[in-house]
């Protein structure tokens, strides 16, 4: 049985699983520097020590999934950066230093995710045509150099989303969907980018081969809400990991970031609903990770 497969099946008995909290605002918080027009992308090459330890300290809270450093290594970023030379390195090294962190903790039933997403600093979107190509290339890598999964990450337009999942897919991994939602002028749960109402996006979503869909990158105050609209709508597992702080490109601003005890009280609602996966986006460190590991023990016992 495979390591993924393993896992999966934990999702009938075990209840919530704990994953990782952020890696690009915590390298960012830990003095990595930024990649112009690629976000905290580049740590994977510059501080490789620095990446591996941020693995270790979620591993040491408890995460049963840490996600790679990749969210910013899409080709159009590393592109718009002028590093997109290095693009197989970032994406190959990045996976690497997740596996070794997993092995130096000598833990090896968890699972290593390869994040993928569409975005690019400064704002746009990239060529739909090209992102196709992009992608499968991205996600291929990410299998080669032995990710157990692909992590879709804030997918906030539906079309942008389909894209890049049907591309994920070519690779041969699960691919897991996150979406990042918003209130539209309503008061309806929408996509992020867009005013397609979530229910709208998972009607769609559920014509594609999707195993698992995280509500991710998404306000503490509105998941609850988004979940219910994920109890109406979608028929598969499910996760959470919300963010907290204030982006002011290029940098995450900290001040403000909801505290590890709040955020724990708040997933503690989400835990109640039976989801499959738990974790933090940006802003959220291994001291809220640490915090919900202990109500998740809690109530094991």
């Amino acid at each position: 049985m495979t390591r993924y497969l393993k896992f999966v099946n934990r999702f009938a008995t075990d209840g919530t699983i704990l994953i990782d909290g952020a890696t690009g605002t915590e390298a960012e918080r830990r003095g990595v520097p930024q990649l112009k027009n690629a976000w905290n992308g580049g740590g994977a090459l510059s501080h490789p020590d620095i990446i591996r330890q941020i693995h270790l300290d979620y591993i040491g809270c408890g995460a049963e999934i840490i996600i790679s450093n990749t969210f910013a290594t899409n080709k159009h970023a590393l592109s718009d950066a002028g590093e997109d030379h290095l693009f197989e390195e970032y994406n190959s090294k990045a996976v690497q230093l997740a596996i070794e962190a997993r092995e130096l903790a000598k833990k090896d039933d968890i699972l290593v995710a390869g994040g993928i997403s569409y975005w690019r600093w400064p704002e746009g979107l990239p060529d739909k045509e090209q992102l196709y190509s992009d992608i499968s290339e991205q996600a291929k890598i990410m299998a080669t150099s032995g990710a157990d999964l692909i992590m879709l990450e804030m997918m906030s337009d539906l079309e942008f989303t389909l894209i890049t999942l049907r591309a994920a897919q070519t690779a041969g991994l699960p691919v897991w969907v996150g979406l990042s939602c918003k209130k539209n002028d309503k008061d309806q749960i929408c996509l992020l980018m867009s005013d397609m109402l979530l229910a709208d996006a998972l009607s769609e979503l559920k014509k594609e081969n999707v195993p698992l869909l995280n509500i991710m990158h998404t306000e503490v105050d509105i998941v609850s809400e988004c979940l219910d609209v994920v109890d109406e709508c979608w028929p598969n597992h499910v996760g959470v990991y919300a963010h907290s702080g204030i982006y002011k490109n290029p940098e995450w601003i900290f001040d403000g970031v909801i505290s590890p005890s709040e955020y724990a009280k708040e997933s503690e609602k989400w835990i109640e609903r039976k989801i499959n996966i738990l974790g933090g986006c940006c802003g959220i460190g291994a001291d809220h990770i640490k915090c919900i590991n202990k109500i998740l023990r809690s109530k094991s016992n």
